[in-house]
């Protein structure tokens, strides 16, 4: 006899009453278990059982336990009972079964696969416990085996049932996590693998569309349909150390293949490309002919220091890649990628408690008049004092605060900061003209609050003048402006404030629509500007950001458009004659300067006037008179703005 452990397990307690010994020797040594009735009931019970001494030992056995063996229960008295049911296959079980021997573990269970003489497998539980009800092992062990190769049989079964797909016949999410968190365990690299792990997380493309217009039975078809595919795949992609890859489905469309000791991202890479080619060709169902796609998230790395937690992140991450990447694609896992996405997750998360805590800032860029030089008035830009990622400009979290609505309250506290800090330079220089603040609006601060009840609260609290401040909305967001947010424009033109439009020239362009709006301003996007000749670029100008302040002359050239100029001498034009001021953004040279003031733009923005600064900057220059040279806060304006860089 030989088998297999499952360890040992607590025994049952046993009807002693009902046990005994047809061998003289033993009876003589346990009186009770003597008599005739007992020795009959011991030969004909249909549990299997043998009496052992306590040197393990079988005294005698029954009918029952012969048969299940295969031999003659005569033949196994003397023989080690520990051999018969495979005792000794395990440290463990070893050392409980000696334990009960000494009479210092009251009983053990275990369960074992026996292999017969003639090549039948059976599954047993097998229980040793003493004979005497007083648990002394002295006077003898009872051991007892119960055939339970059916139930282990169903329990299978069952197992399968529940650890497989019923459509696709594929293991199901709870197998592939039980064979991955297998695959990460220590061992299972320390004798040959290769130490590392790979998956393939894909996601059918199109399938709910399929699935709502041709019903759940054509859908589950199509799911069967790849899963046969799937699996051929990973037949074919069958590698000789780690075998056929596993193939499971953990959801709805959603696949899975577990490459365990991988070789390398270019194994995995060319899987996820054979499973895209296999997805290629049509399926044949119900008469129908389906096309389908998938997307591939693809994540290899070493399995130390891997959760099944982490990788599945991982791969469902890079899975999300690829369809906002095009999808019918597979995309491999970028950990720098992946850092810029947690970061932003820890910007989202910190937006809404950072207001409360008053970490946010506002810096201001004049706005200066392209005839005089002097400023006119500011744009108010958002700068964020992170406490672990130093200060971040307003392109790193102002998309974050539109999508979770943290938007509201933070342009409420700005338009509130902005228009307090107007008023303080107004009452500052009561002998200059005032200049005006220019605050960027987001179209969700229209939908989600009273933009106009929050604007006359504002200029009512600091008693700034309407006409001293100025909303910027993006050129997509007021040309698509209808129902409400096209009201709240018109009630704040009605008020005094004035309404810019930034960006002009990059988004719909809607000049029919334009005149129907209540704009005053459009701001010129800065990609015209640039575009501008640079024949004077490097007489008083300053470099814009990013720029290379060693360029060759000849770059310059190359990269200007002539066509930019006559295009915004052509807007500046009309918006004049639709009674609109025109302010180009992004001005950095003299001689851009000076092309925009010969073709009539009104006022500028840039560098070549001022980096956004600090208040009590804009507060020298207003006090200097309001004029500047390049690379100072010489601009006649100044927006507050949380779209702006």
């Amino acid at each position: 006899m030989n088998g297999t452990s499952e360890g040992p397990a607590p025994a049952a307690d046993l009807d002693r009453s009902a046990v005994t010994d047809s061998d003289n020797h033993l009876a003589s040594r346990t009186p009770c278990t003597g008599s005739p009735a007992y020795r009959s009931a011991f030969t004909a019970a249909p549990l299997a059982m043998a009496v052992v001494d306590t040197e393990g030992l079988v005294v005698g056995a029954n009918a029952s336990l012969g048969a299940l063996l295969g031999t003659d229960p005569a033949a196994l008295a003397g023989s080690p009972a520990a051999d018969l049911v495979d005792l000794a296959s395990d440290a463990g079980t070893w050392h409980a079964y000696r334990e009960v021997l000494r009479g210092r573990q009251p009983r053990l269970r275990c369960t074992r696969r026996l292999k017969r003489a003639d090549g039948h497998s059976l599954w047993v539980q097998v229980t040793v416990a003493p004979l005497a009800e007083s648990g002394d092992a002295q006077e003898g062990l009872l051991l007892s085996v119960a055939d339970i190769s059916a139930r282990r049989e169903l329990q299978a079964r069952l197992r399968h049932l529940q650890m497989h797909d019923p459509v696709t016949r594929l293991p199901n999410r709870a197998l592939f996590f039980e064979r991955l968190t297998a695959a990460l365990e220590a061992e299972s690299h320390e004798h040959g693998g290769t130490g590392r792990i790979g998956v393939c997380y894909l996601d059918l493309d199109g399938f709910k569309a399929i699935n709502d217009t041709l019903g759940h039975r054509v859908g589950d078809r199509l799911l069967a349909a790849v899963a046969e595919r799937l699996t051929r795949c990973a037949e074919d992609a069958a590698h000789a150390r780690s075998g056929a890859p596993l193939v499971a489905r953990l959801g709805g469309d959603e696949f899975a293949l577990l490459v365990e000791d991988s070789t390398g991202t270019d194994q995995l890479a060319e899987l996820a490309e054979s499973v895209l080619t296999a997805l290629q060709a049509p399926f044949e169902l119900a008469d129908r002919r389906l096309s389908v796609t998938a997307s591939v998230g693809v994540v290899e790395r070493h399995t130390v220091g891997t959760t099944p937690t982490a990788l599945m992140q991982a791969a469902d991450t890079t899975l999300y890649w690829a369809k906002a990447d095009g999808r019918a694609r597979w995309t491999l896992f970028d950990p720098e990628r992946n850092a810029n996405r947690m970061t932003r997750q820890a910007l989202a998360a910190t937006l809404r408690p950072a207001i409360e805590r008053g970490e946010f800032a506002l810096e201001y860029q004049p706005l200066v008049g392209m005839e005089d030089g002097r400023v006119r008035g500011v744009e108010a830009l958002i700068r964020w004092n992170h406490p672990q990622f130093g200060v971040l400009a307003p392109n790193r979290f102002i998309a974050l605060a539109e999508e979770d609505g943290s938007i509201v309250p933070l342009g409420r506290w700005i338009l509130r900061t902005a228009c307090h800090q107007a008023r303080r330079w107004q009452l500052a220089h009561p002998d200059d003209p005032p200049i005006f603040v220019s605050v960027n609006v987001a179209v969700r601060q229209v939908w989600d609050s009273d933009l106009v009840a929050d604007v006359a609260a504002t200029l009512e609290e600091t008693g700034l003048a309407p006409h001293l401040l100025q909303l910027e909305l993006t050129e997509s967001a007021v040309m698509g402006s209808a129902g409400r947010p096209l009201q709240a424009l018109k009630a704040l033109s009605d008020m005094g404030v004035h309404i810019a439009i930034d960006d002009f020239g990059t988004g719909y362009s809607n000049l029919a629509y334009l005149s129907r709006l209540p704009v005053s301003v459009l701001k010129l996007d800065g990609a015209f500007v640039r575009g501008f000749q640079y024949d004077g670029a490097r007489d008083g100008g300053i470099q814009g950001a990013g720029e290379d302040t060693d360029a060759d002359p000849a770059a310059d050239a190359a990269s200007a458009n002539p066509a930019d100029e006559v295009i915004v001498e052509a807007m500046v034009q009309l918006a004049h004659r639709l009674g609109l001021t025109v302010t180009a953004e992004c001005v950095e040279t003299s001689d851009q300067a000076t092309r925009l003031r010969r073709i009539g733009c009104d006022t500028g923005q840039g560098w070549l006037y001022s980096r956004p600064v600090a208040p009590d900057r804009i507060s020298a220059l207003l006090g200097a008179g309001g004029h500047g040279a390049a690379g100072t806060a010489g601009a006649a304006g100044i927006q507050a703005g949380v779209g702006n860089p």
